[in-house]
């Protein structure tokens, strides 16, 4: 497993991700969703330094110049609704890439969560470097039943799992339930799982934040 966490040295993604957390400023849902939105776009600009690139001809005003350029573009998937204010970081950088969309959400009891998921709209994933994009890795489970059902449409070359925030138990059931190539890219490994599943000291729901509580 390849994990890379962002936040563990100095950058602005820091104060970002301060204000995501903090309550006072998550009052202003359009701050919220821009500060999601600009550290999508930090780590979309982390992640394609990993993606591979071949050497481009291009006549400039001058003279002709050569320059490094992304031999093709990912494939973005997101969940609905909480990953798309984050999303959009990563279709700025990312502006010619093909994009899927899955409907997952959990369903709580005392005991365990499990993860209906009931929309799936993407292309085909075959050989490509998909991104799979939600703010918040917790259990796990949404992550690997959302690329259980992804990989209908083809196995992946290269899966990037790219979250705000995980918890160690979230991480440890990714590396024991999924069996393709993968890295994890977060910008915080926070401390824990409470009783309801919830990350600890997380944000709280990313999708009310952004957009409103739900029914």
């Amino acid at each position: 497993m390849n994990l890379i966490n962002l936040g563990s040295s100095n950058s602005i993604a820091n104060q970002f991700l301060a204000q995501v957390r903090d309550k006072e400023i998550q009052a202003d849902r359009m701050r919220f969703r821009i500060n999601m939105e600009r550290l999508g776009e930090i780590m979309a600009y982390e992640i394609s330094k990993k993606l591979m690139y071949e050497p481009r001809s291009f006549e400039s005003p001058l003279k002709g110049t050569i320059i490094n350029q992304l031999k093709s573009q990912p494939v973005l998937v997101t969940v609905l609704r909480a990953g798309l204010p984050y999303f959009h970081g990563f279709l700025n950088y990312f502006d010619d890439a093909d994009a899927g969309f899955i409907g997952a959400y959990r369903k709580e009891n005392a005991e365990e969560i499990k993860i209906n998921l009931d929309y799936l709209a993407a292309p085909g994933l075959d050989g490509r470097e998909v991104i799979l994009v939600d703010p918040m890795l917790a259990t796990g489970k949404s992550f690997i039943r959302s690329v259980n059902e992804l990989l209908t449409h083809g196995k992946p070359r290269h899966l990037h799992i790219a979250c705000l925030i995980a918890s160690p138990e979230g991480i440890e059931y990714i590396n024991e339930n999924l069996r393709l190539p993968f890295t994890i890219w977060t910008f915080s490994i926070d401390e824990k799982l409470d009783s309801r599943f919830y990350i600890v000291p997380g944000l709280g729901d990313a999708g009310d934040l952004s957009y409103g509580e739900k029914l």
